[in-house]
């Protein structure tokens, strides 16, 4: 009997993301705050402890920074236990230096977190996550609103129409 391997579709934000995993204005002075901030947010919604999950970001982190440039972060890492690829994005209410790629403060931040075996999936969240996050249109109306609900359905509805 040959195995006949289903249909997948392509990975999509709203794979990521839940109304309740985006913050709007996260308050941080330096990015071992922001980090603090978002674990603590973030480990409730992943059922994984908030030490466990800051540790996870920090050591990616000494490997060199996840700052991509134009004011935008994509903290990540692997979490045991994770049965699948989950995100959490917050907007910053004052830019912070996160020692990104092109030396400019971020405020954009969107932590990342996929299960210890995920290979392939690991590398598609984080290309989804990269591409939507270089469109500096959509970045400019993420900046733009302070309602979560407003960020989440701009990452959502951006991704899905990128999909493609």
């Amino acid at each position: 009997m040959s195995a006949v391997k289903p249909h997948t579709r392509a990975m999509e934000i709203s794979d990521l993301l839940t109304p309740k995993s985006v913050a709007a204005s996260l308050k941080a002075s330096n990015k071992k705050q922001a980090l603090q901030d978002l674990a603590k947010r973030a480990a409730p919604l992943f059922g994984c402890e908030e030490r466990a999950l800051y540790d996870i970001l920090m050591e990616r982190e000494r490997l060199g920074s996840t700052g991509i440039g134009n004011g935008v972060a994509v903290p990540h890492g692997r979490l045991p236990g994770l049965a699948a690829p989950r995100g959490f994005f917050a907007r910053l209410e004052k830019p912070i230096d996160f020692e990104a790629v092109d030396n400019r403060p971020v405020d954009l931040i969107f932590l990342l977190l996929t299960p210890e075996g995920a290979g392939g999936d690991h590398l598609k969240a984080l290309a989804l996550v990269s591409r939507l996050l270089r469109d500096r249109a959509t970045c400019e109306k993420l900046r733009g609103t302070d309602r979560a609900d407003a960020l989440y359905a701009l990452l959502v509805d951006r991704g899905a129409s990128h999909a493609a």
